[in-house]
Order: C-alpha cells, then structure tokens, then sequence
C-alpha cells in the first residue's frame, strides 16, 4: 500500500484511540496526537493519553511533548505536526492523526493564518475588559464583530475569547477571517479522514466509567505534582478537564466523591462539544457510528476498501 495520511476524530472516550492504534498496527503507520491535552507531559493518565504498552506496538508522536508551563497555540502545534508528518513522509511509512481538538484538524485540512503580533497592551486591555465586563457582556461584544468565535469558543474559555477580541481589537480584522487566509497543511484530496460518532447514552457512559478508572489509577497524583508547580491557572494545561474538579478536591473543598462526580459532568459536556462542532465542521466526513472497537473496525473498513485489497 502507498502511502498514507489518516486522519480519525471524535469526542473523548469515543474510541478513537484504539481504533488509530488497530490501524496503525495493519498498516505499518506511525500515530500523530491531536489532541491539545495530550500533548502535556505528567498528564498521561488525567488526560486519557496512550499507555507505555499501546505506545510500544506503534511509534507515537506528540505525546506528552509539551511542558505544561508552555502553553501551545494551535499555529505551534500545527507547524510542529506539519514536521512530523513530512519525516513520517520522508521514510515511507504511513501516518495516523489521532485526537479530539477539532480546531487542530481544521488548520490541518483548511489552514491557519499567521495573524500579525498583538501589541501587549491590547492583550492587556482585553484582559481587563474581561474583568470588568464579565463573561457574558465580553462574549456579546465579541459576538458583534465576530459572531463565529463568539459562538464556537466554550463557555469558562476565558483564554480564548480574550484572544479573540484582542486579535479584532489589536488588527480590525476578525479572528474567524484571519483564519479563512491561511493555506491547508494538507492538500484536498491528500487524506483520508473519519469521525466517530458512537450513540450518545454510550459515550456518556464511557465517560463516567473512565473517570472513575483515571482516579483509581494515579489521576489524583497527577494534579497534586501539577498544583505543585504553583502554574498560571490559566494555562491550558491547568483547563484539562479534571484538573480543575480533582484540584478543589486536594484544596479540602470537596470530598474526592464530589469531585469525581463534578468531573464526570464537566467530562460529559466536553463530549457533547465536541460532538456538536464536528457535526457542524466536518459534516462531510464518514461518520463511525458503532460503539464497540470490533464494530468500528468494520465500519472503517467498508469506508476504506483499499485495506481489504491491499
């Protein structure tokens, strides 16, 4: 088989993971993260990111790269994979894209721009604007001048409206337009691309069950080394979900019931975003709608006849 770039999406516990591992493995590719949580080091098992033994039966790449004091933009990650997967290229192998973070598929696939630096003091004069307004009247203001960062951008995601608003501020120019001019990492046609999408009560059930796994198995420890470090909380890192629930937790203001339970609802949510812009952003992508690994495998099969040929 030549070959090959893979690109598979889908919310959190949605099986994505195993499914880039299983092709990985039949196609002899090498497994790109693209997930913006992921990428953080001391985070493996707070962010779900690939076991030593799953990272022993394929080369993976972007994994835990990131200090969690480095907070990465999505141009950073985005010139960074661009690398990774022109050597990947370069050696004749196949590359697997494997994540969650739709913004990183979509400067993938349809370009980022490169928008000009901010001078400090817009970026300040956002911050402040934010403090002062609070996050409803910030995000109307926003959603005046550029309606579709004010309506993409998460609620709480307080780093990235201030981007938003300080890029318009700072340029006269939207943030959602300086986007549309930049050139595709990956030419049309360059890919191949899926989205799961397993039935919703599943997914949501995947995620209660993994986060109560995650606080058997080390989760608590890792917020605890986090917190540790005394990190800007606004650094993306410190956003990971749970971080932010086990944290009150290790601060006594919750018991670890509580925050487990705050954190499976924080989780839940996370996925139905997920879910929701990339019905909305990749609409045009196969969908995997199974819910088990073997009934995924099938499905990705049939969309992609060339691994049964090959």
């Amino acid at each position: 088989m030549e070959p090959r770039i893979w690109l598979i999406a889908g919310p959190t516990a949605s099986g994505k993971s195993a499914l880039a591992l299983r092709l990985a493995e039949t196609v002899g590719a090498e497994i790109v993260n693209a997930d913006s949580m992921q990428l953080y080091a001391g985070l493996r098992v707070i962010t779900a990111a690939p076991s030593p033994e799953d990272e022993a039966r394929a080369p993976h790449h972007l994994f835990g790269t990131a200090d969690p004091a480095d907070g990465w933009s999505v141009g950073r990650w985005l010139r960074a994979a661009s690398g990774v997967l022109a050597d990947i290229g370069s050696r004749g192998r196949s590359a697997v894209v494997v994540g969650g973070t739709g913004l990183y598929f979509r400067a993938l696939t349809q370009g980022l721009a490169e928008v000009p630096a901010i001078p400090p003091e817009a970026r300040e004069a956002s911050a402040a604007d934010y403090e002062t307004l609070g996050e409803p009247a910030f995000r109307v203001r926003l959603a005046a001048h550029d309606p579709a960062a004010a309506q993409r951008i998460a609620p709480g995601d307080r780093q990235r409206l201030c981007r938003a608003w300080e890029v318009y501020a700072a340029t006269g120019t939207s943030l959602t337009d300086w986007q549309k001019t930049g050139e595709p990492a990956l030419a049309a046609g360059g890919f191949s691309a899926v989205a799961l999408e397993p039935p919703r009560d599943v997914l949501y059930a995947r995620c209660d069950m993994r986060l109560e796994a995650m606080v058997r198995v080390g989760a608590v420890d890792e917020v605890r080394a986090l917190l540790a470090r005394n990190l800007d909380p606004d650094l993306p890192a410190m956003k990971a979900v749970g971080v932010r629930e086990i944290a009150a937790h290790l601060r006594g203001e919750a018991t670890l019931a509580q925050a487990l339970a705050v954190a499976q609802m924080e989780t839940r949510r996370y996925a139905k975003r997920q879910t929701t812009w990339m019905r909305g952003q990749m609409a045009d992508w196969p969908r995997l709608t199974a819910s088990d690994p073997d009934g995924q495998w099938r499905q990705f099969i049939a969309q992609n006849p060339v691994l049964t040929a090959s």
